[in-house]
């Protein structure tokens, strides 16, 4: 086959040695268990849940207790799930099909050519991202491809005449960052805070929104689609489809997200853990692989400036100040070193 025609990231290729031997080890162990009559059992139990779905339609038609109990499921969700479903959201269904059919045509583009983002649709360099480079084992690999963007990008092009790519991502961010905002403000105003914070300092050239792509993977209970993280902003919304794969922590153990055709997830990221005193929750989420189907997923990051300084709006305070240029520096240091993020553990007022 033609290299030049390919659309799927070499991930083979380049994780070869980490795979070959991962196969090895599973034959051998194999091997083992028959000699010794034994039967490997996983004894890591994944049930499936349905997120906390909150109804924001209240929001805007309920009357005053309705849209305070509205609120107040909300910041129980953030503070119990760190995870949650909004319907009645307010993004269109004709937006989001838009940019799903968008999404898969530029993930069908050549390998070669999505490589070079910076020529092809004219994005920072660096905005293509696939596998984990960083990765010194099997478990730390990523059988994905994205576009990670700086809504900055979306919004330098616009005015010279956007391809159909890049008007959709813009129409879409502009009413995700509504949400986003709402969302946030609620959060603040449970915290006995205004929204002034985020408004001043978490704008539409400061957030990213990334375009996800999850391929068949050959080896499905080895390697993570996403390995396990936590995000690196104040909250997340996430638009996916109905493949399934997402998996978040609660109480201990893993569960997985049963997928709602209607609904957004939205997911409370580490500054707004920090920024809150601990009291809304980061949770450690990944994607599992899948060996047949493709899965695709759009996230949305609400963050702040690079200098924006985040502090606890509680105290004592359980972390230290510290900038967002900093802190994605500390991560990015760490991947680099470990192949896995260490995060606030980093910032604990203990650990300064």
């Amino acid at each position: 086959m033609d290299e030049s025609t390919i659309s799927d990231p070499p991930f083979y290729e380049t994780y070869k040695i980490l795979l070959d031997k991962t196969q090895n080890d599973e034959q051998q162990h194999r091997i083992n268990d028959e000699d010794h009559n034994k039967v490997e059992v996983d004894d890591v139990v994944v049930e499936e849940c349905e997120l906390p779905v909150i109804d924001l339609s209240r929001l805007e038609h309920g009357g005053r207790v309705e849209r305070e109990e509205c609120k107040l499921d909300i910041a129980r969700a953030s503070k119990e799930w760190g995870f949650f479903q909004v319907v009645n959201h307010g993004i269109s269904s004709e937006i989001l099909k838009r940019l799903r059919l968008e999404q898969e045509k530029v993930f069908k583009q050549p390998f070669a050519k999505k490589r070079k983002e910076d020529k092809f649709l004219n994005f920072s360099a660096g905005c293509y991202r696939w596998g984990a480079p960083s990765a010194t084992c099997i478990r730390q690999i990523s059988w994905s491809e994205a576009f990670h963007i700086p809504l900055s990008d979306i919004l330098q092009a616009s005015a010279a005449g956007s391809n159909t790519l890049r008007s959709t991502i813009e129409q879409f961010a502009a009413t995700v960052s509504s949400l986003a905002h709402t969302l946030a403000g609620i959060l603040a105003e449970k915290m006995g805070h205004n929204s002034s914070f985020f408004q001043e300092n978490c704008l539409p050239s400061t957030c990213y929104l990334r375009l996800n792509r999850y391929p068949p993977c050959p080896l499905p209970f080895e390697v993570h689609g996403l390995m396990p993280h936590t995000d690196s902003d104040f909250l997340t919304i996430l638009h996916q489809d109905q493949v399934g794969g997402l998996q978040l922590v609660k109480d201990g153990k893993w569960i997985a997200v049963k997928p709602n055709p209607d609904a957004l997830i939205i997911n409370i990221g580490d500054l707004f853990q920090a920024w809150s005193n601990g009291v809304y929750k980061s949770v450690e989420h990944r994607v599992v692989a899948n060996p047949h189907v493709e899965r695709f997923s759009t996230a949305y990051f609400f963050c702040p400036s690079q200098d924006t300084l985040i502090e606890s709006c509680r105290e004592p305070s359980v972390y230290r100040k510290f900038s967002f240029r900093e802190y994605r520096q500390q991560v990015q240091n760490d991947v680099q070193k470990s192949g896995s993020k260490i995060g606030l553990r980093r910032f604990l007022q203990s650990s300064s």
